[in-house]
């Protein structure tokens, strides 16, 4: 595996470096040239013969991270950072790169070495806290982003020179941070590389059978997609539509994340490939897809609306797979500005203008940006809860709407509970049960995008040990770890004071430990306090057992959520549960336990 090679120049003719590194980045005006050109004199001046580890130059890798940005055309003061960010291993100090470039280029360059010196791996409080650290001063310049994310591109595209143990934990901090991040920051291109070059060192066994397969198939993948592209072109011409078709297989890692998902081999996988449709504008768009869907069937439950509803990234486009000739086909619809946006990201905002920072990226619209901004008020409690602020910072975002309308944006696999803290923690904390779309659903069944959720509550709830196993965002871990460690004894966080014997004991038990009168025997007693129910599969949701009825085990039994007492557990011939109206529509799940 050699290292991938981006200049035709000679590696050890510095000035042939720059003078092609010119001719791809010729948007510069003569004053920055001149600033960018001293950058890289100094750079050459003070590596002198330095070699990295390959053998190579020192200066080369510098040079590279700034290729990949100036591709994007980002401003001067980032390409001379980019330059210059690893030269505090030279004797050049970050002093005196403020004082011949300004404190725009000083400020980048300390934040950036403080990142790429912070430690990769989360497997402890202390390394977590540095990630955190390193995502919050990310925050303050969206172009320290971007140095890092290019300067980890070019790394892993040239980590063959590592041995194994290395290659494999810089490819797993690929995966796990450098990806996502990308992905967060809209940039798919650099995503889909890191992932597939990461893929390339933690399972390279995968990777080529994937490499093999794909390419064995490419004639026979190019007549399908063919026909496809000429059927959507006749159709679009008959409406005087203008459109560009691309065609394309999947990026090896999605494909092999679909061979884990469904566990199935690569030749028993037909949905890899995917055409990518151009149009003018949103209304063509929309357009489109009524075309496409009169020339194949779509999938059930595989068309998805972000142009209505972004991502948090901003990333805009109709998704949709329909059966052609007999196989599923990926179709994307977007408009040419979607599409730069889609494949750059933020990068794609940068145009070349003069100004701060401020002109060329508004941060304030970016999630990311703001998620990461959040991060310093965080106190990290727990290994659990940095896993949960990393999957919301850097995993998938699904929306749902309140019943009054408003969007809520949350981490995918979310929960009613995530939900319910997302609105206020008093509600979050008081939550027994949850809608989705009117229907009540389990308080531990993730929550599907565009979903309307009702939120119910009782004023004797509280939070318990298994809302914080289930829950995703930062905000309901962390309110959920405090109320336990203050008020639950058991809880192995506990630091409250010692309460009394009853405010330990859930009301429900109290109730039953009544003790009954002599010579009576409570049948209550022996068979709830041995035979807990549980709602909807939970043990720790706040019930009452009818009086009307008294149910006990083995009996059918049926429950219902009251609007002041919890859930109500009724035999399920109990003539006044029978009778309660709209019983239906607030029902729950609930059984003995075993």
């Amino acid at each position: 595996m050699s290292k991938i090679s981006v200049f035709t120049s000679d590696e050890n003719n510095p000035d042939a470096l720059l003078q092609e590194f010119f001719q791809t980045a010729s948007y510069f005006e003569p004053s920055e040239i001149q600033l960018i050109t001293r950058a890289w004199t100094i750079l050459v001046e003070k590596s002198a013969d330095k070699k990295r580890l390959s053998g190579e130059p020192f200066y080369l890798h510098p040079l590279r991270v700034a290729l990949i940005l100036a591709q994007k055309k980002l401003d001067c003061c980032t390409i001379i950072a980019a330059i210059l960010h690893s030269a505090h291993e030279l004797n050049f100090t970050q002093e005196q790169a403020k004082e011949i470039f300004g404190d725009s280029v000083y400020n980048i360059i300390c934040t950036t070495n403080k990142i790429l010196n912070l430690p990769i791996n989360a497997k402890t409080l202390h390394q977590a806290d540095s990630i955190r650290n390193m995502f919050f001063a990310m925050s303050d310049d969206v172009r320290i982003i971007l140095i890092t994310l290019a300067d980890r591109l070019d790394r892993i595209r040239n980590l063959n020179i590592f041995i194994p143990d290395t290659q494999k934990i810089v490819a797993e901090s690929v995966i796990e941070i450098w990806a996502p991040l990308a992905d967060r920051m809209g940039m798919q291109q650099e995503k889909n590389e890191l992932e597939d070059l990461s893929l390339k060192y933690l399972n390279p066994a995968a990777f080529q059978q994937i490499k093999s397969i794909v390419a064995q198939k490419k004639d026979e993948r190019a007549s399908y997609l063919n026909d496809a592209v000429s059927n959507i072109l006749k159709a679009a011409e008959k409406l005087n539509l203008q459109i560009e078709v691309e065609s394309r297989a999947k990026h090896f890692y999605s494909i092999y994340q679909k061979m884990r998902k469904r566990n199935k081999e690569i030749s028993e996988l037909y949905d890899l490939l995917a055409l990518r449709i151009l149009c003018n504008t949103t209304t063509d768009c929309y357009t489109v897809i009524g075309i496409v869907h009169g020339l194949w069937k779509p999938l059930d439950g595989r068309f998805k609306d972000y142009i209505a509803m972004p991502k948090s990234n901003g990333y805009q486009s109709l998704h949709t797979t329909v059966m052609c000739q007999g196989k599923p086909l990926e179709i994307q619809i977007r408009t040419h500005k979607m599409h730069e946006k889609a494949e750059h990201g933020v990068a794609s905002h940068w145009l070349y203008k003069k100004g701060t920072n401020k002109d060329l990226v508004e941060e304030d619209k970016l999630e990311i940006i703001n998620k990461m901004q959040s991060l310093t008020s965080e106190a990290i409690t727990d290994a659990n809860y940095f896993k949960t602020l990393k999957h919301e910072l850097l995993g998938d975002a699904i929306y749902v709407f309140t019943p009054a309308g408003d969007v809520i944006q949350l981490p995918e696999g979310s929960t009613a509970i995530d939900f319910a803290y997302s609105i206020h923690s008093a509600i979050g904390e008081k939550i027994i049960a949850a809608k989705a779309d009117g229907k009540i659903i389990p308080l531990s069944k993730p929550l599907q995008n565009t979903q309307i959720i009702e939120v119910i509550t009782n004023p004797n709830s509280h939070p318990t040990e298994a809302q914080l196993k289930l829950v995703k965002t930062s905000r309901a871990h962390q309110r959920i770890h405090s109320w336990l460690s203050t008020n639950e004894p058991t809880f192995s966080g506990y630091t409250g004071a010692q309460k009394n014997e009853s405010a330990e004991i859930p009301q429900d038990v109290q109730q039953k430990k009544k003790r009954p009168k002599p010579g009576k025997l409570d049948k209550q007693l022996l068979h709830h306090e041995n035979r807990r129910i549980l709602i909807q599969g939970e043990k720790n949701v706040l019930y009452n057992i009818a009086q009307c009825c008294k149910p006990e085990y083995p009996d059918l039994i049926s429950g219902y959520v009251t609007r002041t007492k919890g859930i109500s557990v009724h035999r399920t011939d109990c003539l006044i549960y029978q009778r309660i109206p709209y019983k239906d529509e607030r029902s729950v799940e609930v059984k003995w336990e075993d």
